[in-house]
């Protein structure tokens, strides 16, 4: 028998639509997709907007700071942890311009514990984003 059990985080940004921050499957736990918002807030670190919601200029390492904080906490919610992630896919709204930014960022988060890791580049983000996490973790 698999138990589907929803995880809600109470330290994690609240999800932007109707899904649950992660599910664990056995002894797997699979992560939503995780932006840099702050829990409670709009606002989005490293990000201004103009009056009409669009970005008009973002701080890569600021959002990937952010990001990884938000995976950890979910993680720590669910009874996971940093070293227990297995796979992470990553997406980027500007290859060309963050992917160096980020690399270096990831390597420093994720010396001890390498997972297998995807980048790719996406057109957009559901919101005013420029990078997003999706991961597998084991509980």
């Amino acid at each position: 028998m698999h138990d589907f059990g929803k995880i809600e985080s109470i330290q994690a940004p609240e999800p932007v639509g109707l899904y649950p921050h992660a599910r664990h499957v056995g002894n797997l736990l699979f992560l939503s997709g995780v932006g840099p918002r702050k829990r409670g807030s709009k606002e989005i670190p490293g990000v201004t907007l103009n009056a009409q919601g669009s970005i008009v200029n973002y701080d890569i390492e600021a959002q990937c700071r952010s990001v990884f904080e938000n995976v950890r906490l979910i993680l720590e919610d669910a009874g996971s942890s940093w070293d227990k992630l297995v796979d992470v896919t990553v997406f980027l709204t500007d290859m060309q311009r963050d992917f160096a930014t980020y690399n270096r960022i990831y390597a420093d988060y994720f010396k001890d514990n390498q997972p297998c890791r995807t980048t790719v580049q996406v057109a957009a983000l559901p919101t005013p984003i420029a990078i997003e996490l999706k991961c597998i973790a084991t509980i």
